[in-house]
């Protein structure tokens, strides 16, 4: 099968059109008509990655963030992991895919996902995406309700369960029950206006720096799970979705751990 044809169906699930201006989704190294044997799949394309899919025989790495996402000046083996891992794919004819916003703002997308993980229900977009699409559900985030409220001790011990998380950070305890809840994967400061005009009870995302705790000014929880955290099951819905649609295909999933952030 070639590139054309495999990058065809995963447009047609995360359409490209749903994607953030400033984003770099699709194709983004590779020749189209190159025929693929079998696919890695990765959230990041790491120069780690890269090598992954070479000693696994994999010629296409489809990949939640795209590796190139500022514009390169110069690519050469003595510079930054970026053109690293670039250099490494195209020596190796190892084609790269991205699906990252196009993923976060479709309807059933990346929020949604987690969203329906932890259990809400009554799920819909936080903000729609301002062009009038088809579909006007396609935007960035979510919110939905818990079935059955919280307190929110529960709710922290109910999102390290079902998230593995070792850690959060929070604002201030408000005493009170957690009945709705916005959800934006990864770095998601830029909703906590939309978030608090949603009258959510908590508001869950990641990197938070430290002035947007204070943002939350008693009227909603703010909690930060973590930026791979939020999105480490990704990869999963990825993977079950190619399956489907190339069921004699070999699919494999990274083993690689590239969460940069590590603790003690």
């Amino acid at each position: 099968m070639r590139v054309i044809e495999i990058t065809r169906i995963i447009n047609d699930w995360m359409p490209t059109s749903f994607a953030e201006d400033f984003d770099n989704v699709g194709l983004i190294v590779g020749d189209p008509e190159s025929e693929i044997s079998s696919i890695l799949v990765t959230l990041d394309t790491t120069e780690d990655v890269v090598e992954e899919a070479i000693e696994r025989g994999c010629n296409m790495i489809v990949s939640y963030h795209p590796i190139i996402f500022n514009g390169l000046k110069q690519i050469t083996s003595n510079s930054n992991y970026v053109e690293k891992s670039v250099i490494k794919a195209v020596k190796n004819n190892i084609s790269v895919y991205a699906i990252h916003t196009s993923l976060d703002n479709h309807p059933n997308g990346i929020s949604y996902i987690l969203s329906d993980l932890i259990g809400l229900e009554n799920i819909s977009t936080l903000i729609p995406k301002e062009e009038k699409l088809a579909d006007n559900n396609i935007g960035i985030g979510s919110v939905g309700e818990l079935e059955n409220p919280m307190n929110e001790t529960e709710f922290f011990d109910h999102l390290k369960n079902k998230l593995d998380l070792k850690y959060l950070r929070h604002t201030k305890k408000l005493n009170k029950k957690i009945s709705k809840v916005s959800v934006v994967v990864g770095s998601g400061s830029f909703a906590i206006k939309n978030s608090i005009e949603s009258n959510v009870d908590a508001f869950i995302t990641s990197d938070f720096k430290y002035h947007n705790f204070f943002e939350a000014d008693s009227k909603a929880l703010f909690i930060d799970i973590g930026h791979y955290e939020s999105e480490k099951h990704i990869k999963l819905v990825i993977k079950e979705f190619l399956n489907k649609k190339l069921p004699n295909f070999t699919i494999l999933l990274s083993e690689m751990n590239i969460n940069p952030v590590n603790y003690y």
